[in-house]
Protein backbone atom coordinates (compact mmCIF):
# COMPACT_ATOMS: atom_id res chain seq x y z
CA UNK A 1 0.00 0.00 0.00
CA UNK A 2 1.27 3.05 -1.07
CA UNK A 3 1.60 5.88 1.67
CA UNK A 4 0.47 9.53 0.63
CA UNK A 5 2.61 12.21 0.50
CA UNK A 6 3.13 14.72 3.35
CA UNK A 7 3.63 18.01 2.12
CA UNK A 8 4.91 20.51 4.60
CA UNK A 9 2.90 23.95 3.42
CA UNK A 10 5.00 27.33 4.87
CA UNK A 11 2.58 28.79 7.86
CA UNK A 12 1.61 32.65 5.67
CA UNK A 13 -0.26 35.37 6.08
CA UNK A 14 -1.13 37.89 2.80
CA UNK A 15 -1.35 41.96 3.33
CA UNK A 16 -3.59 44.20 0.64
CA UNK A 17 -5.20 47.88 0.68
CA UNK A 18 -7.85 49.11 -0.33
CA UNK A 19 -7.46 52.64 -1.90
CA UNK A 20 -9.25 55.12 -4.42
CA UNK A 21 -7.94 53.48 -7.20
CA UNK A 22 -8.44 49.69 -6.18
CA UNK A 23 -12.16 48.68 -4.56
CA UNK A 24 -12.49 46.25 -1.63
CA UNK A 25 -14.38 44.05 -4.73
CA UNK A 26 -11.05 44.36 -6.30
CA UNK A 27 -8.97 43.71 -4.13
CA UNK A 28 -10.35 40.58 -3.14
CA UNK A 29 -9.92 39.19 -6.42
CA UNK A 30 -6.19 39.88 -6.12
CA UNK A 31 -5.55 38.35 -2.82
CA UNK A 32 -7.76 34.68 -4.33
CA UNK A 33 -4.81 34.87 -6.89
CA UNK A 34 -2.15 35.90 -4.31
CA UNK A 35 -3.54 32.80 -2.20
CA UNK A 36 -3.47 30.55 -4.84
CA UNK A 37 0.29 31.97 -5.72
CA UNK A 38 1.16 31.25 -2.41
CA UNK A 39 -0.16 27.61 -2.77
CA UNK A 40 1.54 26.96 -5.65
CA UNK A 41 5.22 28.32 -4.11
CA UNK A 42 4.15 25.76 -1.22
CA UNK A 43 2.81 27.86 1.62
CA UNK A 44 -0.53 28.06 2.98
CA UNK A 45 -2.69 31.29 3.89
CA UNK A 46 -3.84 31.33 7.68
CA UNK A 47 -5.21 34.97 7.48
CA UNK A 48 -5.86 37.87 5.06
CA UNK A 49 -5.32 41.43 6.50
CA UNK A 50 -6.85 44.60 4.61
CA UNK A 51 -6.99 48.22 5.34
CA UNK A 52 -8.63 51.83 3.57
CA UNK A 53 -5.96 54.09 2.83
CA UNK A 54 -5.80 56.35 0.87
CA UNK A 55 -2.00 55.36 -0.33
CA UNK A 56 0.15 52.86 0.38
CA UNK A 57 2.00 54.56 3.80
CA UNK A 58 5.54 55.25 2.42
CA UNK A 59 7.18 53.77 5.47
CA UNK A 60 5.26 50.67 6.06
CA UNK A 61 3.05 49.68 3.73
CA UNK A 62 0.03 49.56 6.18
CA UNK A 63 -0.63 51.77 8.83
CA UNK A 64 0.97 51.75 12.33
CA UNK A 65 -2.31 49.81 14.15
CA UNK A 66 -2.30 47.57 11.54
CA UNK A 67 1.43 46.86 11.21
CA UNK A 68 1.26 46.05 15.28
CA UNK A 69 -2.28 43.95 14.51
CA UNK A 70 -0.08 41.87 12.16
CA UNK A 71 3.06 41.75 14.26
CA UNK A 72 0.72 40.02 16.68
CA UNK A 73 -0.97 37.59 14.78
CA UNK A 74 2.29 36.48 13.21
CA UNK A 75 3.90 36.15 16.70
CA UNK A 76 0.78 34.24 18.20
CA UNK A 77 0.47 31.89 15.23
CA UNK A 78 3.53 31.25 14.32
CA UNK A 79 3.68 32.33 11.14
CA UNK A 80 6.96 32.16 8.79
CA UNK A 81 5.96 34.21 6.25
CA UNK A 82 4.34 37.61 5.13
CA UNK A 83 3.22 38.54 1.31
CA UNK A 84 2.41 41.41 0.26
CA UNK A 85 -0.25 42.01 -2.61
CA UNK A 86 1.61 45.19 -4.17
CA UNK A 87 5.50 45.10 -4.65
CA UNK A 88 6.96 46.81 -1.73
CA UNK A 89 10.12 49.70 -1.77
CA UNK A 90 13.31 48.58 -0.15
CA UNK A 91 13.10 50.85 2.66
CA UNK A 92 9.16 49.26 3.14
CA UNK A 93 10.46 46.19 3.26
CA UNK A 94 13.49 47.05 5.35
CA UNK A 95 11.03 49.09 8.15
CA UNK A 96 8.73 46.04 7.98
CA UNK A 97 11.38 43.27 8.58
CA UNK A 98 12.84 45.50 11.84
CA UNK A 99 9.03 45.16 13.00
CA UNK A 100 7.97 41.75 12.46
CA UNK A 101 10.19 38.79 12.78
CA UNK A 102 9.49 36.60 9.35
CA UNK A 103 10.64 36.57 5.96
CA UNK A 104 8.28 39.67 4.19
CA UNK A 105 8.06 39.07 0.58
CA UNK A 106 5.38 41.24 -2.13
CA UNK A 107 3.70 39.68 -4.80
CA UNK A 108 6.68 40.28 -7.78
CA UNK A 109 9.18 38.44 -5.21
CA UNK A 110 6.67 35.59 -4.55
CA UNK A 111 6.11 35.40 -8.58
CA UNK A 112 9.53 35.10 -8.87
CA UNK A 113 10.05 32.46 -6.44
CA UNK A 114 7.60 30.55 -8.61
CA UNK A 115 9.75 30.78 -11.51
CA UNK A 116 12.80 29.28 -10.03
CA UNK A 117 10.94 26.43 -8.87
CA UNK A 118 9.49 25.95 -12.23
CA UNK A 119 12.25 26.48 -14.32
CA UNK A 120 13.88 23.34 -15.70
CA UNK A 121 15.78 24.16 -18.37
CA UNK A 122 19.77 25.96 -18.04
CA UNK A 123 18.30 29.02 -20.32
CA UNK A 124 14.77 29.45 -18.35
CA UNK A 125 16.75 29.04 -14.60
CA UNK A 126 19.10 32.12 -16.47
CA UNK A 127 16.16 34.01 -17.08
CA UNK A 128 14.89 33.65 -13.67
CA UNK A 129 18.31 34.70 -12.26
CA UNK A 130 18.47 37.90 -14.01
CA UNK A 131 15.21 38.75 -12.93
CA UNK A 132 15.84 37.86 -9.24
CA UNK A 133 19.51 40.03 -9.09
CA UNK A 134 17.39 42.82 -10.96
CA UNK A 135 14.75 42.65 -7.97
CA UNK A 136 17.45 42.04 -5.15
CA UNK A 137 19.86 44.57 -6.20
CA UNK A 138 18.16 47.45 -4.79
CA UNK A 139 17.18 45.37 -1.66
CA UNK A 140 20.73 44.16 -0.79
CA UNK A 141 21.77 46.10 2.34
CA UNK A 142 19.72 44.96 4.61
CA UNK A 143 19.04 41.34 3.14
CA UNK A 144 21.31 39.07 4.89
CA UNK A 145 20.85 40.14 8.26
CA UNK A 146 17.22 39.13 7.26
CA UNK A 147 18.47 35.75 6.01
CA UNK A 148 20.43 35.35 9.02
CA UNK A 149 17.24 34.78 11.35
CA UNK A 150 15.51 32.48 8.93
CA UNK A 151 17.02 30.57 5.60
CA UNK A 152 15.21 28.87 2.92
CA UNK A 153 11.48 27.94 1.64
CA UNK A 154 9.53 30.39 -0.37
CA UNK A 155 11.28 33.60 -1.62
CA UNK A 156 14.50 31.76 -0.22
CA UNK A 157 15.49 30.23 -3.49
CA UNK A 158 18.19 31.18 -6.29
CA UNK A 159 20.16 34.33 -5.85
CA UNK A 160 19.82 35.36 -2.15
CA UNK A 161 20.87 32.30 -0.40
CA UNK A 162 24.71 33.15 0.18
CA UNK A 163 26.63 36.32 1.84
CA UNK A 164 28.38 36.71 -1.37
CA UNK A 165 25.62 38.35 -3.39
CA UNK A 166 25.06 41.26 -0.71
CA UNK A 167 27.93 42.65 -2.32
CA UNK A 168 25.98 45.31 -4.85
CA UNK A 169 29.61 44.92 -6.94
CA UNK A 170 29.34 41.62 -7.57
CA UNK A 171 25.10 41.03 -8.00
CA UNK A 172 26.10 43.92 -11.05
CA UNK A 173 28.82 41.77 -12.35
CA UNK A 174 26.62 38.49 -12.04
CA UNK A 175 23.69 40.91 -13.87
CA UNK A 176 26.30 41.84 -16.49
CA UNK A 177 27.56 38.07 -16.71
CA UNK A 178 23.42 36.90 -17.23
CA UNK A 179 22.98 39.04 -19.50
CA UNK A 180 25.65 38.11 -22.21
CA UNK A 181 25.13 34.57 -21.74
CA UNK A 182 20.95 35.50 -22.14
CA UNK A 183 22.53 36.83 -25.52
CA UNK A 184 24.33 34.81 -26.73
CA UNK A 185 21.42 32.00 -26.16
CA UNK A 186 18.95 34.29 -27.77
CA UNK A 187 21.06 34.62 -30.81
CA UNK A 188 21.31 31.02 -30.90
CA UNK A 189 17.21 30.76 -30.51
CA UNK A 190 16.74 33.28 -33.31
CA UNK A 191 18.96 30.62 -35.72
CA UNK A 192 16.81 28.08 -35.13
CA UNK A 193 13.86 30.10 -35.30
CA UNK A 194 14.96 31.05 -38.46
CA UNK A 195 15.47 27.18 -39.43
CA UNK A 196 12.28 26.63 -39.11
CA UNK A 197 11.54 27.84 -43.00
CA UNK A 198 8.62 29.55 -44.19
CA UNK A 199 5.98 27.16 -41.92
CA UNK A 200 2.91 29.15 -40.65
CA UNK A 201 3.31 29.46 -36.77
CA UNK A 202 1.22 29.54 -33.93
CA UNK A 203 1.36 30.38 -30.57
CA UNK A 204 -0.72 30.00 -27.90
CA UNK A 205 -1.41 32.80 -25.34
CA UNK A 206 -3.04 33.63 -22.35
CA UNK A 207 -3.43 33.88 -18.79
CA UNK A 208 -1.55 31.39 -16.72
CA UNK A 209 -3.39 27.73 -15.77
CA UNK A 210 -5.96 28.85 -18.51
CA UNK A 211 -5.10 25.25 -20.24
CA UNK A 212 -2.76 26.12 -22.86
CA UNK A 213 -0.54 23.14 -22.25
CA UNK A 214 -3.61 21.02 -21.95
CA UNK A 215 -4.80 22.78 -25.35
CA UNK A 216 -1.22 22.11 -26.44
CA UNK A 217 -1.20 18.37 -25.71
CA UNK A 218 -4.63 17.67 -27.49
CA UNK A 219 -3.58 19.30 -30.61
CA UNK A 220 -0.16 18.20 -31.05
CA UNK A 221 -0.12 14.80 -29.31
CA UNK A 222 2.74 15.86 -27.68
CA UNK A 223 3.87 15.12 -24.23
CA UNK A 224 4.01 19.15 -22.05
CA UNK A 225 3.46 19.01 -17.98
CA UNK A 226 0.49 19.90 -16.98
CA UNK A 227 -0.34 21.37 -13.24
CA UNK A 228 -3.20 22.52 -11.91
CA UNK A 229 -1.16 25.36 -10.38
CA UNK A 230 0.11 28.84 -11.03
CA UNK A 231 2.97 28.78 -14.33
CA UNK A 232 3.43 25.10 -14.08
CA UNK A 233 5.05 25.82 -17.71
CA UNK A 234 7.99 28.08 -18.12
CA UNK A 235 10.09 26.80 -20.96
CA UNK A 236 8.51 27.36 -24.70
CA UNK A 237 7.74 24.34 -26.17
CA UNK A 238 7.17 24.27 -30.18
CA UNK A 239 5.81 21.17 -31.68
CA UNK A 240 5.05 20.82 -35.33
CA UNK A 241 0.88 20.20 -36.08
CA UNK A 242 -0.48 18.81 -39.14
CA UNK A 243 -4.55 18.85 -39.64
CA UNK A 244 -5.59 17.16 -42.70
CA UNK A 245 -3.01 18.22 -44.70
CA UNK A 246 -1.88 21.35 -43.88
CA UNK A 247 1.56 21.45 -41.14
CA UNK A 248 2.38 23.93 -39.13
CA UNK A 249 4.55 25.01 -35.91
CA UNK A 250 2.44 25.07 -32.67
CA UNK A 251 4.05 27.09 -29.82
CA UNK A 252 2.87 27.20 -25.85
CA UNK A 253 4.36 30.03 -24.13
CA UNK A 254 4.75 31.25 -20.41
CA UNK A 255 1.29 32.16 -18.69
CA UNK A 256 0.44 35.90 -18.20
CA UNK A 257 -1.02 37.47 -14.51
CA UNK A 258 -1.71 40.37 -13.51
CA UNK A 259 0.76 42.49 -12.10
CA UNK A 260 3.32 40.94 -14.05
CA UNK A 261 6.91 41.70 -12.97
CA UNK A 262 8.65 43.69 -14.81
CA UNK A 263 11.73 42.42 -14.77
CA UNK A 264 10.30 38.73 -15.81
CA UNK A 265 8.90 40.59 -19.04
CA UNK A 266 12.35 41.94 -19.71
CA UNK A 267 13.73 38.68 -18.84
CA UNK A 268 11.68 36.26 -20.85
CA UNK A 269 12.16 38.51 -23.81
CA UNK A 270 13.20 35.16 -25.88
CA UNK A 271 10.41 33.72 -24.68
CA UNK A 272 8.00 35.95 -25.92
CA UNK A 273 9.59 36.20 -29.48
CA UNK A 274 7.71 33.64 -29.92
CA UNK A 275 4.51 35.58 -29.85
CA UNK A 276 5.63 38.18 -31.55
CA UNK A 277 7.23 35.81 -34.35
CA UNK A 278 4.02 34.39 -34.96
CA UNK A 279 1.17 34.56 -37.87
CA UNK A 280 -1.82 33.74 -35.65
CA UNK A 281 -2.37 33.60 -31.73
CA UNK A 282 -4.78 31.54 -30.27
CA UNK A 283 -5.65 33.69 -27.13
CA UNK A 284 -6.70 30.71 -24.56
CA UNK A 285 -9.33 31.80 -22.21
CA UNK A 286 -10.80 30.17 -18.83
CA UNK A 287 -14.15 31.10 -19.12
CA UNK A 288 -14.93 28.80 -16.07
CA UNK A 289 -13.02 31.86 -13.55
CA UNK A 290 -14.83 34.64 -12.15
CA UNK A 291 -12.87 37.32 -13.21
CA UNK A 292 -11.98 35.54 -16.90
CA UNK A 293 -12.64 39.17 -18.24
CA UNK A 294 -9.85 40.73 -15.99
CA UNK A 295 -7.43 37.99 -17.56
CA UNK A 296 -8.19 39.07 -21.04
CA UNK A 297 -7.49 42.70 -20.36
CA UNK A 298 -4.23 41.52 -18.43
CA UNK A 299 -3.16 39.56 -21.76
CA UNK A 300 -3.76 42.31 -24.10
CA UNK A 301 -1.95 44.63 -22.30
CA UNK A 302 0.76 42.32 -22.07
CA UNK A 303 0.86 42.28 -25.92
CA UNK A 304 0.48 45.58 -26.45
CA UNK A 305 3.54 46.28 -24.38
CA UNK A 306 5.61 43.48 -26.83
CA UNK A 307 3.98 44.84 -29.59
CA UNK A 308 1.88 41.90 -30.44
CA UNK A 309 -1.57 43.29 -30.08
CA UNK A 310 -2.52 43.60 -33.48
CA UNK A 311 -1.38 40.06 -34.66
CA UNK A 312 -4.74 38.01 -35.82
CA UNK A 313 -6.42 36.20 -33.09
CA UNK A 314 -8.85 33.62 -32.72
CA UNK A 315 -10.25 33.69 -29.04
CA UNK A 316 -10.67 30.48 -27.82
CA UNK A 317 -12.80 30.04 -24.74
CA UNK A 318 -11.93 26.75 -22.67
CA UNK A 319 -12.82 24.98 -19.79
CA UNK A 320 -16.56 25.17 -20.68
CA UNK A 321 -17.41 21.65 -18.68
CA UNK A 322 -16.18 23.76 -15.48
CA UNK A 323 -18.40 26.65 -16.27
CA UNK A 324 -21.91 24.67 -16.61
CA UNK A 325 -21.66 24.51 -12.49
CA UNK A 326 -21.64 28.22 -12.51
CA UNK A 327 -24.71 29.22 -13.49
CA UNK A 328 -27.93 29.17 -11.64
CA UNK A 329 -31.23 27.34 -11.66
CA UNK A 330 -34.09 30.24 -13.52
CA UNK A 331 -35.92 28.75 -10.48
CA UNK A 332 -33.37 29.85 -8.07
CA UNK A 333 -35.03 33.13 -6.87
CA UNK A 334 -32.78 33.46 -3.54
CA UNK A 335 -29.26 33.83 -5.68
CA UNK A 336 -28.22 37.01 -6.92
CA UNK A 337 -27.95 36.71 -11.16
CA UNK A 338 -24.84 38.29 -12.13
CA UNK A 339 -22.89 37.98 -15.39
CA UNK A 340 -20.93 35.18 -13.48
CA UNK A 341 -24.14 33.19 -13.68
CA UNK A 342 -24.41 34.34 -17.43
CA UNK A 343 -25.48 30.86 -19.82
CA UNK A 344 -22.95 30.33 -22.50
CA UNK A 345 -25.45 31.89 -24.70
CA UNK A 346 -26.07 34.77 -23.07
CA UNK A 347 -21.94 35.49 -22.97
CA UNK A 348 -22.07 34.93 -26.77
CA UNK A 349 -24.63 37.67 -27.38
CA UNK A 350 -22.57 40.38 -25.50
CA UNK A 351 -18.97 41.76 -26.11
CA UNK A 352 -18.24 38.17 -27.66
CA UNK A 353 -20.68 38.84 -31.09
CA UNK A 354 -18.27 41.58 -31.88
CA UNK A 355 -15.25 39.54 -31.77
CA UNK A 356 -16.61 37.10 -34.66
CA UNK A 357 -18.52 33.90 -35.23
CA UNK A 358 -14.65 32.52 -36.88
CA UNK A 359 -13.23 34.24 -34.74
CA UNK A 360 -14.73 33.23 -31.04
CA UNK A 361 -14.67 29.13 -29.90
CA UNK A 362 -15.96 27.67 -26.75
CA UNK A 363 -14.48 24.45 -25.95
CA UNK A 364 -13.13 21.60 -23.04
CA UNK A 365 -10.07 20.70 -23.87
CA UNK A 366 -9.80 18.00 -21.62
CA UNK A 367 -13.17 16.69 -22.58
CA UNK A 368 -12.53 17.63 -26.35
CA UNK A 369 -15.90 18.77 -26.47
CA UNK A 370 -16.41 21.00 -29.73
CA UNK A 371 -12.90 19.86 -30.76
CA UNK A 372 -13.64 19.43 -34.31
CA UNK A 373 -15.41 22.82 -34.72
CA UNK A 374 -11.84 24.19 -33.12
CA UNK A 375 -9.75 22.38 -35.53
CA UNK A 376 -11.48 23.14 -38.71
CA UNK A 377 -11.45 27.05 -37.64
CA UNK A 378 -7.77 26.37 -37.05
CA UNK A 379 -7.26 24.80 -39.86
CA UNK A 380 -8.73 27.40 -42.39
CA UNK A 381 -7.15 30.30 -40.47
CA UNK A 382 -3.75 28.56 -40.93
CA UNK A 383 -4.94 27.81 -44.71
CA UNK A 384 -5.45 31.23 -45.56
CA UNK A 385 -2.07 32.40 -43.82
CA UNK A 386 -0.57 29.54 -46.08
CA UNK A 387 -2.04 30.50 -49.41
CA UNK A 388 -0.98 34.20 -49.20
CA UNK A 389 2.29 33.12 -48.43
CA UNK A 390 2.55 29.99 -51.31
CA UNK A 391 -0.09 30.95 -53.43
CA UNK A 392 0.10 28.16 -55.50
CA UNK A 393 0.18 25.58 -52.98
CA UNK A 394 -1.14 22.18 -55.03
CA UNK A 395 -2.49 20.92 -51.65
CA UNK A 396 -4.25 24.37 -50.57
CA UNK A 397 -5.21 25.83 -54.03
CA UNK A 398 -5.95 22.50 -56.43
CA UNK A 399 -6.37 24.72 -59.45
CA UNK A 400 -2.94 26.22 -58.85
CA UNK A 401 -1.69 25.14 -62.84
CA UNK A 402 -4.45 27.40 -63.87
CA UNK A 403 -3.36 29.72 -61.76
CA UNK A 404 0.35 29.73 -62.58
CA UNK A 405 -0.47 29.67 -66.50
CA UNK A 406 -3.14 32.56 -65.80
CA UNK A 407 -0.24 34.41 -64.12
CA UNK A 408 1.98 33.76 -66.90
CA UNK A 409 0.30 35.02 -69.35
CA UNK A 410 -0.56 37.84 -67.45
CA UNK A 411 2.55 39.09 -67.51
CA UNK A 412 3.44 38.02 -71.29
Amino acid sequence: MLEKEVINFERTAIVGIITQNQSEEKLNEYLDELEFLTFTAGGEVMKRFTQKMERPNPKTFVGTGKIDEINLFVKENNISTLIFDDELSPSQQKNISRIIDCKILDRTNLILDIFAQRAETSYARTQVELAQCQYLLPRLSGLWTHLERQKGGIGMRGPGETEIETDRRIVRDRISLLKEKIKTIDKQMSIQRSNRGAMVRVALVGYTNVGKSTLMNAIGKSDVFVENKLFATLDTTVRKVVIKNLPFLLSDTVGFIRKLPTQLVDSFKSTLDEVREADLLLHVVDISHPDFEDHIESVNQTLLEIKSNDKPTIMVFNKIDSYKHLTIDEDDLITERTRRHYTLEEWKQTWMSNVGQDKALFISATQKENFEEFREIVYEAVRQIHITRFPYNKFLYPDYKDAIEKDEEEQE
